[in-house]
Order: C-alpha cells, then structure tokens, then sequence
C-alpha cells in the first residue's frame, strides 16, 4: 500500500473535543515521516442523512480514514461499503478507512481493550464472572474482547434491557464464556470478580459513577473505558478498596496503536502513542 506524506485523518463523534486522538495519531505520523493532519468533527445530534452527508465528504475530500466515537459507532455502518470480518461480526465500528473513496468498517477498541485487559487484569479475569455495563457501541467491542480474554461469565447490564439481551446473545456465541442479560446493576454484582464501564458516565463534565461504591469488594479488578478524566469516579473508589483497575488509557492507547497501523500500514515505535496521550491529558 502506498501511503501519501500527506494524511488527513479525523474523528467523529460528540462531545469530543477533550479528544487525545489528534495528539497521538500526530506524534505516532511525525515518527514515521507522515504529515498527519487530524480533524475533530463534532456533530452533535446527527441523524441518518446527516451520518450519510459527512461520510459523503470524507470519501470524497482526501481523508484516508477517519476514527468514529460516541454516540455514531454502530449509526455509520449503513452507509459503510465494506467491513471487517471482527467489526461485522461485534457490530460496531470506531474507525473507517477510505481506499479508493471505498469506507471500509474496522474495529480496534475491541482489540485495544483486549490488550489493555492482558497487560493490566492478566489471568484474574478467568477466576470467576464479571459485570459488562453498556451494551452499546463500546460495550460490543470489550464484549468481543472478555470472550477472547477468557472470562467464564459475562452479566450484560443496559438501560435498556432488550439491548443487554440482544448483545448477551450474540456475544454467547463469540467463542468465549456465558454471556447473561442481567436485570440490573446491585444483583449482577453481587457475585463478580471483575466489572467494567462501557458507558459515558463518569466523563468530564459529569462526575458519576455507574456502579454504587457499596457494591465493589476488596480483591475486585474493574476496569473503565473512560479515560477524561483519567482515574474515574469509579475507578477512585476501587482504588480506595484495593481493587486491581484498568483505566481508560489503556483501550485509548491500545486503538490508537492498531488504528495506525490500518491507516498507514505502520506500526508506531513502542510507548510513542502512549507518550502522546500522557502529554495531552497534562
């Protein structure tokens, strides 16, 4: 593949202008001698004509690919051309490429988190169940990833119900362990060893946590995929406690680093993206 000097990249999603994409995937192009030129395109709001008009426009502009975050990772897919075998198979999306003015749907959150969850939780994510909560875009992607982990028993908790069953039975057939809708919150944690926050609670401005600090135990790992601000409400507290966590960092750095690769077919030197994401959220 042969990759111009000249990139423009971008991400689309709202709110995002805390975004450290445009910092990591800059530093990671300047390594390899690309000029990467990284655009946040905020929309908030935007229905299906409007993913469609914007989609449009980075096929038809220059734009080698663009990264997709909240709330548009699974609204994109209809208007893609092509995906890949794991973004078709999670059903989501957080990066496109364009070859050709062909959009083509990749996913490497799920690949991200998974190496995150290998390096941070290790081997206590097989000891016993753990509480997925969000069953939306990123919630799809760290299910794909908890199956390939290993983790026996999944409880999948959403605000709506029919979308934790939806993805609990698709994920169940993932190749990995059980997949169970649960009902809420407080009954699904009442055995787990692990969780993990898929959702945007907890994200600057907001100060929330999705789980009652009641409810986490000593000897817990928890995990949040939410990196603004970077230790959580959530994570705070299981930090209190002695539990084993696994920031957001670790998912951002993690997509950013394959996200690279796929567009430039160029792996980043090692510990580049991560240093980029450290200075941004400084």
């Amino acid at each position: 593949m042969s990759i111009p000097k000249r990139m423009l990249l971008g991400l689309l999603g709202s709110p995002i202008s805390h975004s450290a994409a445009p910092a990591m995937m800059e530093a990671a192009g300047a390594s390899a001698g690309l000029d990467i030129r990284y655009h946040l395109i905020d929309v908030p709001g935007a229905d299906e004509a409007m993913i469609s008009r914007i989609l449009d426009g980075v096929r038809v502009i220059g734009f080698a690919g663009i990264n997709v975050t909240f709330p548009y990772k699974q609204a994109v897919i209809p208007f893609l051309d092509a995906m890949d075998p794991g973004a078709a198979q999670i059903g989501a999306v957080n990066l496109v490429t364009v070859r050709g003015r062909k959009l083509t749907g990749h996913n490497t959150d799920s690949t991200g988190f998974l190496a995150g969850l290998q390096a941070k939780i290790g081997s206590a994510v097989k000891a016993g169940p753990a509480v997925l909560i969000g069953a939306g875009g990123a919630g799809r992607a760290i299910a794909w990833s908890l199956a390939k982990a290993g983790v026996p028993e999944v409880l999948v908790v959403d605000q709506d119900p029919s979308r934790a069953a939806s993805l609990a039975q698709e994920a169940s057939g993932w190749g990995g362990g059980r997949f169970v809708p649960a009902s809420g919150i407080a009954a699904a944690m009442e055995h787990a060893v692990g969780v993990v926050n898929a959702t945007p609670a907890g994200m600057l401005p907001d100060r929330s946590s999705p789980v009652d600090p009641s409810l986490l135990r000593a000897g817990m790992w928890v995990a949040d995929a939410v990196y603004h601000p970077p230790v959580t409400p959530l994570l705070a507290a299981a930090k209190a406690l002695g539990c084993t966590i696994m920031t957001g960092r670790a998912m951002s750095v993690g997509q950013a680093e394959d996200g690279f690769a796929l567009f430039t077919g160029r792996r980043a030197p090692p510990g580049l993206i991560g240093d980029a994401f450290d200075a941004h959220v400084k």
